[in-house]
């Protein structure tokens, strides 16, 4: 991703779905109108998901997952299919692309199931016929594959760019925006309102720039009319004496959540850029209570993190060190697991805790499919800044900007 590049976490999702060599990867290069994956005659060419951006009016910034074959076989292939039906949970919309040309009776079965699989998940789907070469009726095609009759299949053929504009606008009416996305600071900033930012510049911090959380907050204050000051955690004092008037609120990267809690009057309002991310795209209630079950952990307990992004790990790395460091406080003899990028287990029911990332580079489909799976195995789930803010002794105050409070263990 460049630097003036739409997060791939904004961005709407489109997954490429269907059986090996229909044609996945040459729909995707004729959509983004460039010959940027891999094709070939050989089935199975693809075998990891691939990702491509491009916009998509009206739609905008949008992310292609072109797949691998549902109807891969062997040990691997088995693999590669589960990983395939791992990328529905990061999708906002799927086009199920069949071969005109093939009429093996497995395929409408496979359409069939996997058409059930998006309605289960509230997933749009579109139904591409590739490799087109005319003369069949809609209704003809239909019977041909078992299509529902909701399905309205769109003919296409990659090789001579026939269909592609069909499909495109098929995608933009399937496309739906089911809940509309919590701006980050809405509710928080208002137009006028000055914005003390802290931001550390440590080891971890990429060089010559700020990382993604804070620079998206920086254009979501600019965008709301406000004004946004920003300032590393040495120098919140003489930020404070340089604006000559309170600041309307404090944003700060949790690790230096103890020293700015310190250093700014008590009643001023106080969050993190994480705790921002959580709200817009978790359930921050959810998580709250996740972190108030740290205090519930018990010696032998197992707890996982889990960061949506991969990232060289620095020797004093927020996930795989300073946030077990802070845990061992509260209970020394807790066991660790770290998950990273797209990973996340199935099965949740071993840990007593999962402590996640904001999820800045991941979508809100995937966060809440994450948020969703812990809740419904019984596992609670925190924060990374939830868990800092506990650790600290500061997170009420953290919370409070929102307009929740601790209240028994309870929010």
């Amino acid at each position: 991703m460049g630097l003036n590049d739409t997060p791939s976490g904004n961005r709407f999702t489109i997954g490429l779905f269907g059986p090996r060599n229909a044609g996945k990867s040459s729909l995707v290069n004729k959509l983004l109108g460039q010959e940027l994956v891999l094709t070939s005659e050989v089935a199975g060419t693809t075998t990891d998901p691939v990702y491509k951006s491009m916009e998509l009016l009206p739609l905008g910034p949008v992310l292609f997952i072109d797949t691998a074959g549902l109807d891969d076989e062997g040990e691997l292939g088995l693999k590669r299919v589960d990983k395939s039906y791992e990328i529905l949970r990061k999708c906002d919309l799927a086009v199920f692309v069949l071969d005109a040309t093939r009429h093996e009776s497995q395929f409408p079965e496979m359409a069939r199931e996997f058409l059930a699989e998006a309605g289960k998940r509230k997933l749009p789907a579109v139904v591409a016929i590739n490799k087109y070469e005319g003369g069949a009726e809609e209704a003809e095609i239909r019977s041909q594959f078992d299509l529902p009759a909701d399905i309205a299949p769109v003919c296409t053929n990659a090789l001579n760019g026939t269909g592609i504009d069909r499909l495109k606008q098929a995608i933009v009416s399937a496309a739906r925006f089911e809940e509309p996305e919590i701006g980050l600071t809405d509710g928080i900033v208002n137009a006028g309102d000055v914005v003390l930012l802290v931001t550390p510049i440590d080891s971890a911090a990429p060089k010559g720039r700020l990382i993604l959380p804070q620079q998206q907050v920086i254009r979501d204050i600019l965008d709301k009319g406000a004004m946004a000051l920003v300032s590393k955690e040495a120098e919140v004092k003489s930020a404070l004496a340089a604006l000559g008037r309170s600041p309307d609120i404090v944003i700060t990267d949790s690790q230096a959540f103890k020293s700015v809690a310190n250093d700014i009057p008590a009643d001023m309002p106080l969050t993190s850029f994480s705790i921002i991310f959580s709200r817009q795209k978790g359930n921050l209630e959810l998580q709250l209570r996740g972190a108030l079950a740290l205090g519930t952990l018990a010696a032998g307990d197992k707890v996982l993190i889990s960061e949506g992004c991969t990232h060289h790990r620095q020797c004093n790395d927020i996930g795989t060190v300073k946030i077990p460091k802070l845990v061992r406080k509260v209970q020394p003899d807790v066991e660790f697991d770290w998950t990273s990028g797209g990973e996340y287990p199935g099965d949740l029911s071993k840990y007593k805790l999962i402590i996640h990332c904001g999820a800045c580079m991941l979508n809100r489909r995937e966060m809440q499919y994450r948020l969703r799976e812990a809740d419904a195995q019984g596992v609670p789930i925190a924060n990374y800044r939830m868990v800092i803010a506990y650790c600290n002794g500061i997170l009420e105050r953290a919370i409070r900007p929102f307009g929740l409070r601790r209240i028994d263990n309870g929010f």
